[in-house]
């Protein structure tokens, strides 16, 4: 498990993109809860399952939900990675010494930060988690009053867990 704890107030941040923008935790949070998702671009769990990150920030773009992927990888590897799975949310960068990584005491890739609107964290997950995918849904709906679509769909064969 990470060394951020559910509870804690999660470590600010200020990143640059890919497209080299500032973006920083405080101004997040001023919209609402966060997803903050630390990955690797040569990680199998990452690329698994950064697809249903995406599925997440389109079913509640319209609600203005503030999700961000945090590469590990320089910018034009994150690129080719945010292109190849498609993903439309910020892309940040935490390169070496990954200060911001190691600030949240990450052990492995992906782990994902639910981060409340007060900056506390509400759910870590390691690896791809089914449940915690599902749980997050469940968080943004409630704190968005939508109903989303299934997050899995029945032709999919999701596995409960895959470790990071």
């Amino acid at each position: 498990m990470s060394t951020v704890r559910v509870g804690q107030k999660a470590p600010r941040f200020e990143l640059k993109t890919i497209e080299g923008q500032a973006y920083s935790l405080p101004e997040a949070l001023a919209h609402g809860p966060m997803l903050a998702a630390f990955f690797k671009v040569e990680c199998p769990t990452c690329q698994y399952t950064f697809p249903f990150v995406e599925r997440l920030y389109q079913q509640f773009r319209a609600q203005g939900v503030q999700i961000c992927g945090i590469s590990q990888d320089d910018a034009r590897d994150s690129q080719r990675f945010a292109k190849e799975y498609g993903l439309t949310f910020p892309v940040l960068i935490d390169a070496h010494p990954y200060r911001i990584s190691r600030a949240y005491g990450l052990e492995v890739v992906p782990t994902l930060f639910l981060i409340g609107a007060d900056g506390r964290v509400e759910l870590v997950s390691d690896g791809f988690a089914k449940a915690d995918l599902l749980e997050i849904q469940q968080r943004l709906a409630r704190t968005f009053a939508v109903t989303p679509p299934p997050l899995f769909q029945p032709r999919e064969n999701v596995p409960n867990f895959k470790p990071g």
